[in-house]
């Protein structure tokens, strides 16, 4: 038997106390968890997986413009490379990169499935493709090398890796980043990359800048599946401290559901965005558990109506169901209104540190301010190298008769080299770029390309010197390359803020109906107040175009408008109250209906729609709103012109509207099949101008003669005579001796403001002036407006977007010509409604 080796003669054993060497071991252990895997750095905001598989990424050359990669070419680069772990935690850590509903601004871009917020699993990696982002690419590793940051050797010393990237953007803020060390975690919320550029470059021209002004350029997180943050308290906390607590809930808009064969609509709780992070498939599981324990009430039905244009969980009601209630317990008893706890921890010089977000901004800027010191020392050095060696080449090029003397008579390159640094007074490095040099250099266009290049190399190294000498100078060049990224990559906030008001008095924080007419009053009467809130005498009067109506103050009532997302509510209507104690309401089957001001609800209040106010017998037709005024408390000389859609017109007096009451009262009388289409106010001294689809318009003054003032059960005259498939497009009136020019829209998105003017006047009957022309055959005129000055127009298309126009922006055009494309259309897109912005 082979003698045993005996440990304790050869001294090799160190006694130790055993809680000593626990003590040791796991503080080792608990900071190889902190730095090596589980906390981002502040200065790139990446932890060492996602930096390695980004790195990587870039060593094979996956950039925006090349071909997807198999991921699983990814993971095995980075696992035998970079990162001796296991695959899977590499392929999870890359599949949350590429999703939208986890990163706020993806890293990278995937092919195949790669999950979804409902938890499903991506696929195997062997399946998906991944590349580079386009903002990972060029705020993260478009810099990267030894002369910006410092690389280390790999695990086995075989490769060197990056220590952090030169990230040119914030990406700890940016996507946030969240985990789990030994004793500590991490929970960044993502942010709004216009924000966070905003308050990068308010802090670098003015560092002392306050808290206050900072939390006003970035007001919270803004996370990538939207929802609502509703108390600023928790976010102020985070944001001075590192850490607190921000509840977020999500968005619900109440809707009337219409089935086939049902003769009542059915109410229901469309949502359309979750707070981030929360499991749609688990919260529906746990609303049926709720219903089904008796917890919740009034619920008929839930269904899954999301697809890939975006979320949609449809709640249907029971009849007796009040929305309102019913929608407070979800927030009450599900993850529909949740608290994401926010500790902002992250990596300072390899030490975990609570930051709060004027020090996360503070520490990139400074991180960034030394990328770029060490890019411009090494492309200082390298210019400078550079003009060296062409000084070199451009003396010899003066002196060639001595350079080909010495050539010609020298032993060796050696002997060659000496005397050229002795007979032309160079330097070693430019005697050895003369030998390199091919005998192409000798002509004389060669010889312009480097007195070129020379003058090039010296403005760069005047310009990169003067950045490295003067600060301010870096800082400008700081800003002007924020701003560019913001410029590429940024892009409107997805989760709103609501005030404290909002919170308080709004128990649905965004209802509003479908494009169908008739709305359950009965579900909005209930939930209203006892006591509701009266307008005072400066109060502004808003409608929405989904038919909402409130009231508010001057201050914050609607100023202008802008481009909306798909199904987004706008003010179309934003008149002062003044006096005025009721709204006529106009339908298309003729008739007028009041609405008591002191029954319209509050901005901050339960919201109501213009349906819901009117009386029962007009909800249960089949009529449709057209128009909507103010009535004037005093005797006004106005006139209202209706026109109908097969071209009849009256002029009514305004006057004739006095004891309007619930009943209604008709103010013209239908043909069968025809009903009032447009409706526009005029007077003595105007002419009213109207348009047929073909592009026609004809104008006809305000005269007995033409436009007789008539009773209210008079049918009209007929205006004009239409073509094959033609209608009517609008109807305005205009001053007749200084009037406003008209803005003509078609379907395919043509427009142009025309002067009227170019227009002669018309009797009933004419056929007009042709003012519009097609380039296609199946276009038509959608719409005319009077194109006022600094007004505006939202333009709604087929792809249900609302699209806000200037029309001082559109040129004015003669009668002749199709007008100027309107180049924001999408392909296929059409135009198919216009709504003046009356503010």
């Amino acid at each position: 038997m082979a003698k045993q080796l005996n440990l304790l003669e050869t001294g090799q054993i160190v006694p130790t106390a055993l809680h000593t060497e626990m003590q040791q071991s796991y503080l080792e252990y608990a900071m190889s968890v902190i730095v090596g895997r589980a906390l981002p750095d502040v200065r790139d905001g990446l932890k060492p997986v996602h930096r390695r598989i980004l790195y990587a990424m870039h060593e094979l050359g996956l950039t925006p413009d090349r071909p997807f990669r198999k991921c699983a070419r990814v993971v095995g680069d980075v696992l035998g490379k970079y990162h001796p772990h296991g695959d899977q935690s590499v392929y999870d850590a890359l599949v949350r990169m590429v999703q939208s509903f986890s990163s706020r601004h993806p890293l990278l871009a995937g092919h195949g499935n790669f999950g979804s917020v409902d938890n499903d699993p991506p696929a195997a990696m062997r399946y998906t493709e991944t590349r580079l982002s386009a903002i990972a690419n060029e705020s993260l590793l478009s810099e990267i090398g030894e002369a910006t940051v410092d690389f280390i050797d790999n695990f086995d010393s075989s490769q060197q890796e990056p220590v952090v990237l030169p990230a040119q953007l914030p990406v700890l803020l940016l996507n946030g980043c969240s985990g789990i060390a030994v004793g500590m975690a991490t929970n960044v919320p993502p942010h709004n990359l216009n924000e966070v550029v905003d308050g990068l470059v308010a802090l670098i021209d003015k560092p002392d800048l306050s808290d206050e002004k900072l939390l006003k350029i970035i007001p919270g997180p803004d996370f990538p599946t939207g929802g609502e943050i509703i108390d600023c308290t928790g976010v102020e906390q985070a944001y001075r401290t590192g850490r607190g607590s921000i509840p977020v809930r999500g968005i619900v808009t109440i809707e009337e559901i219409q089935h086939k064969g049902r003769k009542r609509d059915k109410t229901a709780l469309v949502i359309t965005e979750l707070p981030f992070q929360v499991n749609k498939a688990s919260w529906i599981e746990k609303i049926a558990d709720l219903v089904n324990q008796g917890k919740i009430e009034g619920i008929a039905d839930i269904r899954d109506e999301s697809d890939r244009d975006g979320m949609r969980v449809v709640i249907e009601l029971k009849r007796d169901g009040n929305p309102h209630q019913i929608l407070n317990d979800l927030y009450r008893l599900t993850p529909l209104k949740s608290n994401f706890g926010a500790i902002m921890l992250a990596l300072v010089n390899n030490e975990p540190r609570q930051l709060s977000l004027r020090q996360i901004l503070e520490e990139f800027l400074l991180f960034r301010e030394q990328t770029l010191t060490r890019r411009y020392n090494h492309e200082l050095e390298f210019a400078q190298g550079r003009l060296h060696i062409l000084e070199g080449l451009l003396k010899a090029l003066d002196q060639l008769d001595l350079v080909i003397d010495i050539l010609r008579n020298a032993p060796d390159g050696t002997t060659a080299k000496i005397r050229f640094q002795e007979q032309l007074g160079i330097s070693e490095t430019q005697a050895d770029s003369i030998l390199a040099m091919p005998m192409r250099r000798i002509t004389g266009l060669e010889r312009q390309k480097l007195e070129k290049e020379v003058e090039e190399l010296r403005t760069q190294i005047q310009q990169l010197e003067l950045l490295l000498r003067d600060r301010n100078e870096l800082l400008k060049y700081l800003k002007k390359e924020l701003r560019s990224l913001k410029r590429k990559f940024g892009n409107e906030r997805r989760t709103r803020i609501l005030s404290e008001s909002e919170v308080q008095n709004l128990p649905t924080p965004k209802a509003k109906s479908s494009q169908t007419k008739k709305t359950k009053a009965k579900a909005e009467t209930e939930a209203a107040p006892l006591f509701q809130e009266k307008p005072g005498e400066n109060a502004v009067l808003e409608i929405t175009n989904t038919g909402y109506i409130y009231w508010t103050s001057p201050e914050n009532a609607t100023k202008t408008a802008y481009s909306l997302k798909r199904n987004e509510d706008f003010v179309t209507y934003s008149q002062p109250i003044q006096q005025q104690k009721q709204v006529a309401i106009i339908t298309n089957g003729g008739k007028a209906y009041p609405i008591s001001i002191e029954d319209i609800p509050s901005q901050t209040s339960i919201p109501k729609t213009l349906i819901s106010l009117l009386p029962k017998s007009m909800q249960d037709s089949s009529d449709e709103i057209i128009s909507y005024f103010l009535i004037p408390e005093k005797a006004d000389t106005r006139d209202l012109i209706l026109l109908t859609q097969q071209g009849k017109i009256k002029r009514l007096a305004l006057s004739e509207l006095e004891g309007l009451g619930n009943r209604g009262l008709m103010l013209v009388k239908l043909k069968e099949k025809d009903y009032l289409s447009h409706i526009c106010w005029t007077q003595e001294d105007e002419d009213v101008i109207v348009a047929t689809t073909g592009g026609r318009l004809l104008r006809l003054p305000i005269r007995n003669e033409q436009i007789p003032l008539m009773g209210r059960n008079a049918q009209g005259n007929q205006v004009s005579r239409l073509r094959a498939k033609e209608g009517f497009a609008g109807c305005v009136s205009v001053n007749s001796k200084n009037p406003d020019p008209v803005l003509l829209i078609s379907e395919a998105g043509y427009m142009k403001r025309l002067e009227v003017d170019n227009l002669r006047f018309s009797a009933r009957g004419d056929l007009g002036t042709q003012a519009l022309q097609f380039t296609n055959k199946t276009d038509h005129l959608v719409a005319m407006v009077k194109a006022i000055p600094n007004s505006q127009v939202m333009l709604q298309t087929n792809q249900e977007r609302g699209l806000c126009l200037d029309v001082d922006k559109v040129k004015i055009w003669s009668k002749d010509g199709v007008g100027d494309s309107y180049r924001k259309l999408k392909s296929e897109e059409t135009i198919i409604q216009v709504t003046p912005l009356d503010y």
